[in-house]
């Protein structure tokens, strides 16, 4: 008797001590119609002094923007944060994510074939290349080199020679394979690529500025798969990279699958074709120990990803550190930042934490 009445204590003390813990915890923090500002950056564990040194960096090179997040506060900002810029290749982070919710109920399965997908192209696909998944086009692993709309001139130099390589084979940064799913997306759920993300993440998780109408297609002769470029500002840019860090969710709503958060943020594919780490689902990724780091100049830890956009846009969004960090750069004026540069940025942010 008296070994039960020990253990039921026991198991009381337990479960009372872990009713404490439970209660200690601290909700996790989201905006709201506006985003909380830290009063001091010292709260959050870093040091002002140091920030504003990163800040007074950032302005010897072309940055027009910055949002720190650390524990869903904004822990610093400057620059143009409500200026909405260009995305270029951060649309395609933001269509990968649109995807989630369409692959975990069946509208659309990854593993189809282009031919089985009924997606085509002009000048006309070849059997080899009809042969490729949607996966391997998500991947950037289609194999598909048809010519493409709104490739730079850094893209069509790497580009690999039509026909070279079996599906699934080869990584290869491919605007054909991002602007082909943005076709996948419309035709298979019947919906606008611009509409579905002001409806289905854009609202949801509050944006202050961004609309349908500032996305826009891009076409040509190149191919019938168009481009979906859209303008947005750092402060909404910030929400979605919180959205993502928060592993799909906003609140009490799941706006994107946590498996596929996950899923799209891993590591693929090694990505030194492009001097960089890793890819995953249109997300670049980190990953140790390949022949390239995340960013030059800054030691990102693994577990880490980001969306880029050429000229030196980025959401880096590191887990670890329970933190989001938004560049922007005018390229309305052809203005750039390196990613070397970026990455000093971002190690003199690291190095600000006391």
């Amino acid at each position: 008797m008296k070994t039960r009445f020990y253990s039921l204590q026991a198991l009381s003390f337990i479960l009372f001590f872990a009713l404490i813990v439970a209660s200690c915890q601290k909700a996790p923090e989201y905006p709201g119609e506006t985003w909380t500002i830290a009063d001091e950056p010292e709260g959050y564990g870093y040091s002002s002094e140091k920030l504003q040194e990163a800040e007074k960096y950032s302005q010897t090179i072309a940055t027009a923007a910055v949002v720190i997040v650390r524990d869903g506060v904004i822990l610093d900002e400057w620059g143009q944060v409500e200026r909405k810029f260009m995305t270029h290749s951060l649309r395609k982070s933001f269509l990968s994510a649109l995807y989630g919710n369409y692959v975990k109920d069946g509208t659309i399965d990854l593993d189809q074939t282009i031919a089985e997908a009924g997606i085509h192209d002009e000048p006309p696909l070849t059997e080899q290349e009809k042969q490729a998944t949607l996966r391997d086009c998500i991947k950037a692993r289609s194999g598909i080199y048809h010519p493409a709309l709104y490739e730079s001139d850094g893209m069509k130099a790497l580009k690999p020679e039509r026909h070279s390589v079996r599906p699934g084979t080869h990584w290869y940064y491919n605007n054909w394979d991002f602007n082909a799913l943005g076709t996948v997306f419309e035709k298979f759920t019947g919906k606008k690529i611009f509409e579905a993300l002001e409806q289905e993440i854009t609202r949801p998780i509050q944006m202050e500025d961004f609309t349908a109408e500032d996305g826009w297609y891009v076409d040509g002769d190149a191919s019938i798969h168009e481009a979906y470029p859209f303008k947005i500002t750092a402060r909404d840019m910030a929400r979605f990279g919180l959205l993502m860090l928060r592993e799909g969710k906003w609140k009490d709503k799941q706006v994107v699958p946590a498996d596929w958060v996950k899923e799209s943020t891993r590591y693929h594919s090694d990505a030194a074709l492009y001097g960089s780490d890793g890819y995953g689902y249109m997300w670049w990724v980190a990953r140790d120990y390949n022949k390239y780091p995340h960013l030059p100049e800054a030691d990102i830890p693994e577990g880490s990803y980001s969306a880029r956009g050429a000229g030196g846009h980025y959401i880096l969004v590191i887990p670890g550190k329970d933190m989001v960090i938004v560049h922007r750069v005018n390229t309305w004026e052809e203005n750039q930042v390196s990613a070397r540069e970026f990455g000093k940025l971002v190690t003199m942010i690291f190095g600000a934490a006391q």
